[in-house]
């Protein structure tokens, strides 16, 4: 008889659990199987591989287990309930916009300044920021190269499968930026479809996905299933990495601005190049857009009482909620953790037990914050030497400028208030 590994009797478990709750949901079973036959091919050495994964299909039952969702296509029917809030009437602007691109287009959404109102900002002066997800990106930056190659600094001499390489390198994401548009100026970033889902599964950019993590206005709705768990997986790992690093009780502001913080903690451009209030000016306008983005997985988190009508959350912070949490954060998170507690040891402790430990450590909050913000620092780090790159030397000026135009007026009005 066969010997199975402890992981491996899990992952057997798991798979008869999902095929339980697939009966009488459409698409559902094949979809299951499909999905497991794939992971299979994985190999068994890769333990950290296997148990993101596994703790990612945990995750994915705990959603199909909710009475509400009857089939594959309603897994997402959170992202859908929170898109369809912030996909509010755009006028005549983004189909402007969108009629000079090629097809090809997966999904689009625009985010930022110029889209939700901030504190202290003029949204029709700001400019508009777009992210464009595509199957293909050497096919279509290859179309975008002949509609519109005055978009592109320098490197559109190098080609659409060089331009493609560069974009996923550091975040898997190519930025053109301060494109003139009618009265306003535009910046786009592409991503592909699949690069894209990694890094709403693992953080190991956090860039588009922190981006995720707020409201944003779809403009073209995501047709991939994938795509659309990965979205409601990555708002549920904003939701548990936020949770272990507030007190026991806290209100509905504190935690938005605790999971819009995730992917700001750690960017050096805050120092330097960033309004210091920009964190909260993101928040406090947009208080509804945030509870409506989260109030589903808020109402199913056991380790949470949520008290509506005040605004108020109370939490248990014991090993018991610190070891769920920790369970379901992302493998890169995961994986930095493992380094930080214990980077001097040769013989380190495999994932689960590491979690287990960090669950019973007073100094979890801690671990946790420094793993997310190493995250951030590096990829803040590559984004912008690229983005110096793939810009040109005038805009990068131009758009540093700006930044620091900013920070300094929110500098100015912080003193004033002071005074």
């Amino acid at each position: 008889m066969a010997k199975y590994s402890k992981i491996q009797l899990q992952v057997l478990s798991l798979y008869r659990e999902f095929l339980q709750v697939s009966e009488g949901r459409p698409g559902l079973k094949e979809f299951v199987r499909s999905e497991f036959k794939k992971n299979a091919m994985i190999p068994r050495t890769d333990s950290l591989h296997i148990e993101a994964i596994y703790r990612r299909g945990q995750r994915q039952l705990e959603l199909l287990k909710k009475k509400e969702v009857n089939s594959i296509g309603m897994l997402t029917q959170a992202v859908k309930t929170v898109t369809s809030l912030a996909k509010i009437e755009t006028g005549s602007v983004f189909s402007r916009i969108f009629s000079m691109f090629p097809d090809g287009i997966q999904m689009a959404f625009a985010y930022g300044s110029g889209v939700f109102q901030q504190q202290g900002q003029d949204m029709s002066k700001n400019m508009l920021d777009l992210i464009l997800v595509v199957d293909d990106p050497i096919l279509w930056h290859k179309k975008n190269l002949n509609q519109n190659r005055k978009h592109y600094s320098i490197v559109k001499y190098f080609g659409p499968r060089n331009i493609s390489t560069l974009q996923n390198s550091c975040g898997g994401i190519y930025f053109n930026t301060l494109i003139p548009f009618e009265e306003r100026l535009i910046k786009y970033g592409v991503i592909s479809t699949n690069r894209l889902v990694v890094d709403l599964l693992d953080w190991d950019a956090l860039y588009v996905s922190g981006r995720l993590h707020k409201p944003v206005q779809l403009i073209i709705d995501p047709t991939s299933q994938e795509l659309m768990k990965a979205m409601a997986i990555n708002l549920q790992n904003a939701l548990h990495a936020s949770l272990l690093m507030l007190p026991e009780l806290f209100t509905e502001e504190q935690l938005f601005l605790k999971i819009t913080s995730l992917s700001y903690n750690g960017d050096f451009r805050m120092t330097i190049g960033e309004d210091k209030n920009k964190i909260q000016n993101i928040v406090t306008p947009n208080i509804e857009r945030f509870r409506h983005l989260y109030e589903h997985f808020l109402e199913s988190e056991e380790h949470v009482f949520w008290n509506k009508s005040k605004g108020i959350l109370e939490q248990y912070p014991n090993h018991v909620a610190q070891f769920h949490h920790l369970n379901l954060l992302p493998k890169e998170v995961l994986k930095n953790l493992v380094k930080l507690k214990y980077h001097y040891l040769t013989n380190i402790p495999d994932t689960e037990e590491v979690i287990r430990l960090l669950a019973h450590d007073s100094h979890c909050k801690e671990f946790v914050e420094r793993s997310i913000a190493n995250i951030v620092y590096r990829t803040s780090m590559t984004q912008t030497l690229k983005t110096a790159f793939t810009a040109g030397l005038a805009k990068s000026v131009r758009y540093s400028w700006a930044k620091f135009k900013k920070m300094m007026k929110s500098t100015r009005k912080g003193t004033e208030k002071i005074n």
